[in-house]
Order: structure tokens, then sequence, then C-alpha cells
């Protein structure tokens, strides 16, 4: 046996560790064409098969064996991943007009044996056998059949005849089978994104028309190396300044206007699930997930830096959030993304990679019909006036104008991409930045069981889970900051402690130690805790901060209630808690009690605190100016920047009035409100405050008619 063919028939578990990618030097001359564009011109980017004649090359471009060949020559001897994507479907893509391709509903034997056949045989030649080659296998067109076909709200006539005549389960089946008999083709098929799938009732169906799909034509689950998600779209990895679990005044996150129900709130968290419910479902063990970080970085100067006020939950999560699209069902070209996260081999658990399947610069869709011969529709969801269907909520479509048919190259999206590209260019390397540690770590015990709770960390990066240990000995991992120990002893004092990590690799020192006894088995704990003790205040003209010494408990003290004038106004697992938006030179009564694990609370400690008088009010404070930094015509984004006089300000307002009908459609770093022609603009809670001379800003979204004047702005502050 020669030694090409020994090591082409060793697989393993994740093609990506220890293994080169193939850089398309196609995408990358595009790339270092482009201003700024040489500083990723070098990245992994996937080989897009969508149409029979991209196999052997279109208008005298690269073709599949050019590219493989090109791979052999970046491979020299070494592991190395070539990836691509099969995306040709007979009616593919049937919910949407920009990605529909060349094959009609019924032309399952033409997408066999001119388009599935033909690649096979290509991959399968021994000239490639050393190459770790990887598919992603059809996108999108499996999950249409749960969401937009079977008589849902979305439901589509294109939908409803694949699901009828069967031909993306036959299809996919026969792909799988075909490419999953070469020893070194990995299959990853398509599951969507958070935004489209993270629902109940569309996670779990979308698993098992997947696996009949790749148990269909042949094919077994065998075929199936894991799935990709976010392929082509815009989630956001990581969410780092809000959880699915938060609530606001009693309201759960997930009953916010932006999560809309959805168990989840961004890729990652997302893509963990899929796997753990994919395994379930019968799936390999060894299934790994790969996350399209492509185009979901959303840095530049909109990204949030920490949670927005916890005023309403919709306040709290539009504050928050880092994805700044009207909606997670907006997919086309849309406005504010950034580059995200450099493709990287098994960044965490269950993750096998980040890629790059969609290559950044490449238009999802023309802003308008264009004539061509690649049977590509026009979407409306692509048209920057478009102001939305059922799938997305009816909101603005937030795609850039002028773009050019899905695939061609399109500058403006670049540029977009680079400027707000996160991690900034140029630090996507060399993380050697360890999270903070973990505070706050409070824990509820049963006789049996310890649930632990703890503040997130930050990152540079950013935190991609954390680590708990009991005794000093990890018991496991979580994303999120809760972790529940089960199995323990009654009457039993353990100690635990939590690090957090990020993607690089990096964990934290371990917070402060906790101590936590388990119940007796079999006894109600009926003893309430010590009332916190030295309650006291300090105040500024719009805030009270709270402090107080810790109460004590038989079991442990699970947290705090907070009242102002006997009202309930927050929880804290803290010994702090600060209440803002008050009225300057006004007295306030506060009280605080303790509760445990059996919802025992103690007496109250109470403080009056009187805030301020506010000083320097007026337009002196502050002033505002108004970009407009892009308008396609029937709507617009612009950035507001705030800037401080010679004074320290606490908190901002601006205000103006248009001349014509502009429509505040969506704001971020800031909480709005319009009558008719005049706008109002308060600060949000994180970015109020403004030193002497410094600036902080905010932005929108916009639409309108006619003419787009610049307005006058007025800005009042208090310091």
């Amino acid at each position: 046996m020669s030694t090409t063919a020994a090591h082409a028939a060793t697989r393993v578990d994740n093609p990506f560790v220890g293994a080169g990618v193939y850089v398309n030097p196609e995408w990358s001359a595009n790339a270092a064409a482009e201003p700024g564009g040489s500083a990723v011109a070098n990245q992994p980017t996937f080989v897009w098969l969508d149409r029979i004649a991209a196999i052997n090359g279109v208008n005298g471009g690269m073709g599949l064996r050019d590219h493989l060949n090109a791979a052999v020559k970046q491979a020299a001897g070494k592991p190395y991943v070539f990836q691509v994507v099969i995306y040709d479907l007979p009616g593919r893509d049937c919910a949407a007009l920009a990605s529909n391709g060349e094959l009609g509903p019924t032309d399952l034997p033409r997408y066999e044996s001119e388009f599935i056949d033909p690649i096979a045989a290509i991959l399968a030649d021994p000239a490639y056998a050393n190459l770790r080659i990887v598919t992603t296998v059809e996108l999108d067109s499996l999950p249409n059949l749960v969401t937009n076909a079977g008589g849902t709200n979305t439901s589509t006539t294109n939908c409803e005849t694949m699901k009828a005549n069967g031909n993306y389960i036959n299809g996919v089946g026969y792909a799988l089978n075909k490419l999953g008999a070469i020893p070194n083709v990995y299959n990853y098929v398509d599951a969507g994104h958070h935004g489209w799938l993270g629902w109940d009732s569309n996670l779990q169906p979308a698993i098992d028309v997947i696996k009949q799909a790749a148990t269909a034509s042949g094919s077994t689950l065998n075929n199936v190396q894991g799935f990709v998600v976010n392929t082509a779209n815009y989630g956001a990895l990581h969410e780092p300044n809000f959880s699915v679990t938060d609530s606001v005044n009693g309201t759960t996150v997930r009953q916010s206007k932006w999560v809309d129900w959805n168990n989840y709130v961004d890729e990652a968290s997302f893509a963990k699930a899929w796997r753990t419910k994919a395994i379930a479902s019968g799936f390999n063990s060894n299934i790994g997930m790969i996350i399209d970080t492509s185009r979901n970085g959303w840095g530049g100067a909109n990204r949030p830096t920490g949670p927005g006020p916890k005023t309403t939950v919709d306040a709290y999560v539009d504050g928050s959030r880092i994805d700044r699209r009207f909606q997670t069902g907006n997919w086309c070209n849309q406005s504010g993304a950034g580059l995200g996260e450099r493709p990287k081999a098994a960044p965490e658990d269950g993750i096998a990679a980040y890629v790059w399947v969609k290559p950044p610069g490449e238009s999802d869709g023309a802003s308008s019909a264009i004539a061509n011969d690649e049977g590509k529709g026009f979407d409306a969801m692509c048209d920057p006036t478009y102001t939305g269907n059922a799938r997305n909520n009816n909101n603005m479509s937030g795609a850039l104008p002028n773009a050019p048919l899905a695939g061609h190259w399109f500058s403006a999206q670049f540029q977009e991409l680079l400027k707000n590209a996160y991690p900034a260019l140029g630090t996507s390397t060399g993380d050697t930045t360890a999270p903070t540690a973990p505070t706050g770590l409070a824990a509820t015990a049963t006789s049996s069981s310890v649930a632990l709770t703890w503040t997130a960390s930050t990152d540079n990066v950013g935190v991609t889970g954390y680590d708990v240990y009991r005794g000093g000995t990890l018991i496991g991992s979580t994303n999120s900051t809760s972790f529940s120990d089960t199995g323990l002893s009654a009457s039993t004092a353990y100690s635990y402690t939590v690090k957090a990590k990020d993607a690089a690799g990096n964990v934290s020192a371990a917070s402060a130690a906790l101590s936590v006894t388990t119940s007796a088995g079999g006894t109600t704990d009926t003893t309430a805790p010590t009332a916190p003790t030295n309650l006291a205040a300090t105040t500024t003209s719009s805030s009270a901060s709270l402090t107080w010494g810790a109460s004590t408990d038989n079991v442990g003290v699970t947290g705090y209630n907070v009242y102002r004038g006997g009202t309930l106004i927050g929880s804290t697992t803290s010994t702090s808690y600060t209440d803002s938006g008050l009225s300057a030179a006004t007295a306030y009564s506060y009280t605080v009690k303790a509760k445990d694990a059996a919802g025992n609370l103690s007496a109250a400690a109470a403080v009056t605190a009187t805030t301020q008088a506010g000083t320097g009010t007026g337009s002196a404070g502050c002033t505002a100016t108004y970009k407009v930094s892009s308008d396609w015509g029937a709507g617009f984004n612009a950035d507001v920047t705030v800037t401080a006089g010679n004074t320290a300000i606490k908190s901002w307002k601006v205000t103006w009035t248009y001349a014509g009908n502009q429509q505040v459609t969506n704001l971020w770093n800031g909480t709005v409100s319009q009558s008719g022609q005049s706008v109002t603009v308060n600060n949000a809670g994180y970015n109020g405050a403004v030193a002497a001379n410094g600036t902080t800003s905010f932005g929108f979204g916009a639409s309108y008619s006619g003419s787009n004047a610049v307005p006058t702005l007025t800005c009042t502050a208090t310091s």
C-alpha cells in the first residue's frame, strides 16, 4: 500500500485539528485588491459549487479540479483541509428568490447525474486522497420544509411543492451517499441558524427532517460528520451582554420583541444545543458543529460595551445586543455587519471549527431585478426600501443598496465588513488575555444538590464558557452563568469555585470560593436569614447606590430583595445595588431583605436617601452632531455624537424636529420616543455618564420619502 493511500484511509474526528486550510486564490485576489483587504486576504474560505457549470469553472474562472490542484500545492504534503459548498438542489431554497437555482422542482435526475456524480468522481481522484475534503451539503432547503411548508403562516407554494415531491429529501440523501463513500470526505449538513430554527416548534422537527434525508437514497447517518450553522448569515457568535435566562422586572428576555420567545440568542448556544439534540435523535456521538463567522462580528462604533438599561425588557435587550439587525430574519447584505472570528479549529467544546463559508464581499442577492442566466431571481429582502413580511415580522430589510447578483463581488459590502470587524483587524491572533474572574458566586441547596449562579465575566474578545470546581476538582463546564451539582450527601459542606475561559484557551483566576452546606434530608427549612446590617446609601442627582453587610442563614443566603417605598424594585446576589433614573433633590426610602432557598425572608434593613440637586442643566452641558452614514432613497442610517462640555455629565437628552416625514424604526445605545416630527433620545443606562469634553454616541435607522434634510439638534444634560 502506498503512503498516499495509507494516509487517505485514516479518518479523524475533527478534520480541522492539526491541518492547514485552503486559501481560495480567486477570493484572495478580490480581497487583496480592496483598500485594507490584504489584512484578511489569506484567510481560508469555502469554494462554492452553486450550478453545474461551476464544476468546470465559469467565465474563465477556476473549476473544482483547478481548486483541488491548487490545494495540493498549498498542502505541500502536510495535512490540509479543502472546503467546498454543494448547492444546486432541484427547486433550491424554495422560500427565497435571490438564491434560487438553475434546476426546476422535478429535475432530481439532472441533479444526480449532472451535478453530484461529476463532483464525486473528481473528489474521489487518488490525486486528492491526502486532502481532508470538507463539504457543506445543500444550504437552507431542508429547514424550509419545516418552517415554510405544511400549512404554516409563512408557507410558500414552492416549498409546499418540494415537500410534496420529496426531491429535497432524496436529493440530499443521494449527495450524502455518493460523497460519504469517499474516505477523505467529511460531510456537514446545513442546520440553519438560531434566528430561524431556535424555537421548539422548529428545532427538533428540523433535525428529524435532516435525519430523514440522511437515511434516504441509500445513505446512512455515518455519512454525516456534523452540521453547519449560520451559513451566509449574520447571527452573533456570542451575545456577551445578556442571556436568554435574564429577566427585567419579572419579564423574561424570551418575551422581548427581539428574542420573540426564541430559546437562543446567539449561534454558539444554538449550535451546542443542536448537537446535543441531534445525538439524542440517533446521529453519531462524535459529530461536530462548524459555525460560519465570516460576517457576524458586529463591531465598530455602534457595538454596545455592556448591558442595556433595565427599565424594560426591550430596552435591556436592545441596549445589550451586539447584533444590530432590525430582526434576526434579515439575511441579505446587512448594513452594519462586520467580519467575525477568523477561521479557527476546535475553538469551543463541541465546535469543530469557526469557518468562513460565505466569502466576505460576495453578495447575498441583488438590490433590484437584474437579468441573468444563473437562475437567480430578485428577492425583496435585498431591497433596502422593503418593509418586510411575515418571515421577518414586517421589519425593514436592513440591506445595503446597489448590490449585484448573489455570489458576485460587492465592494461596498466588503468595506462595510472591514470597518465593523470584530475582533478588529489585527487583533484576531495571539490572544493572551484571560477573562476576568467570575464574581457574585451564590448557591441554592437541597439535601442532594447545589444550584450555583454567578455574575458573568468579561474578556477582550469574548467569554466562551465556565469551568466549575468542587473542592479543586473539575466537575463540569457550561456556557451559561449557572450550574447544578447533583447526587450530593445531605448535611454536608462543599466548597465551589468557578473559572471563565475564552476561545483562545485563556482561563481566568478562580472566583472567590463559596462554601455550601446541603440541607438535612426530609426536613423543611423554616429559618429566615438574619437581617442585612449597616445599610448605607450614596447618591447622585439621579441615582442611589446601596451597600450593606451580608446576612447569614442556617442553610445559605441566596440573595437580597431591594424595595423603594415598600415596592420591590430588584434583586441581587451581591451586597450592593444601584437604583437609577431618580429625580434630583428628592428623598427616597429603601429597605433590603435577605432570602434563602426555601423562600424565607429576613427582617428588613432600612435607610432614607436624598438625591443631590441637579446642576448644569440646559444646552450648555452638551452638544450633539448628526451624521447620515448611509441613505438608500427610502431609508437611512444615522449616527449622533454627544459631546460633554467642560463639566462631566451624568445623563443627557437629545431632541430634534424633522422637516419631513422621517420615522425612526430602530435605535441603539439610547431610548427613543417620537411624536409626529419631534424625536427625543435619552441616554441608555450605560452611556449617560460622560467625562468633561468626552464623547459618546448612539445610532438609528429610519424610513422616509421625499427629502431628508439634516435637522438641528438640541442637547441637554445633568451633571
